[in-house]
């Protein structure tokens, strides 16, 4: 390997990134095979994946495959779901089922709960999505109904990558990613659920800046950072592209999941 080549769970980022939404994806229902979808997608824009190619999958479509529908009036709240209902706000059914997807309270206003989540990271409502979230044949008369965050999103991103990098013969990296909101920043931005090919973390220190200063705490979230990026073209509202391709970083494979994002919650400030 050239010394231009990156280490094994480096990467090289040049002047220029693509990031493009590829069109045609329909709604997706339970059992649904998304790789079929995505390869199926690619051939309609007539692209190929290649070395170095980040494929970025909105979560909302892997829950939908994975089945992730919960239809609200299924759910009979506990005590302490009614209790903290009454408090925030919240249809008590609908708290009951943030308390199963997280691990601890961190914040409680009204209409919200800032909880970490059972995948480790701090979320709104347990990233809980009332959009667009009943599945195909549902009867009129049930719901109302919700989509929870996929249950593996790393081990999702595993298999996908696995299978497109023998399909395209290529070095890939694969991304399933949802947004959220940051401490005292308004608005949302995507960050990565599940990681699976590329470097999540790149870790700078020990470069050296332009004066020659050598950085001793810089680290990079390579993976939230095309999150974001691919966020943008993705769309929140009716676009519908659920499906990103990121072209124009050189990396080695890495077996780091998105845990390698997560902070520790004992040195978190905001947790």
């Amino acid at each position: 390997m050239s010394g231009s080549e990156p280490a094994s769970g480096d990467l090289r980022v040049g002047s220029e990134l693509l990031v493009r939404a590829i069109a045609g994806v329909p709604t997706i229902n339970s059992g649904d095979d998304l790789f079929e979808v995505i390869v199926s997608a690619l051939a309609r824009a007539e692209t190929d994946l290649a070395d170095g190619d980040i494929v970025v999958l909105a979560s909302k479509i892997v829950s939908r495959a994975e089945g992730c529908f919960v239809d609200l009036g299924s759910i009979v709240p506990s005590d302490p779901a009614e209790h903290l209902g009454r408090e925030v706000d919240k249809d008590p059914r609908l708290v009951e089922l943030i308390l199963r997807e997280s691990v601890g309270i961190s914040r409680k206003t009204t209409g919200a709960l800032i909880v970490r989540h059972r995948l480790g990271f701090l979320s709104a409502n347990a990233g809980i999505d009332a959009s667009n979230a009943a599945p195909f044949g549902a009867p009129e008369s049930s719901g109302p109904w919700v989509l929870v965050l996929p249950r593996d999103p790393d081990a999702t991103a595993a298999a996908l990558r696995a299978k497109l990098g023998e399909r395209f013969s290529a070095n890939v990296g694969v991304l399933i990613t949802d947004s959220w909101g940051r401490p005292f920043r308004r608005g949302t931005v995507g960050f990565a659920l599940g990681v699976a090919g590329l470097p999540p973390v790149w870790d700078r220190r020990g470069a050296v800046d332009r004066h020659g200063r050598v950085l001793e705490a810089t680290e990079s979230a390579v993976a939230d950072s095309i999150a974001a990026a691919a966020d943008l073209v993705a769309g929140q509202a009716d676009e519908g592209r659920p499906l990103t391709l990121v072209r124009g970083l050189r990396f080695q494979p890495s077996g780091d999941s998105a845990e390698a994002l997560l902070r520790n919650p004992e040195d978190d400030l905001y947790a």
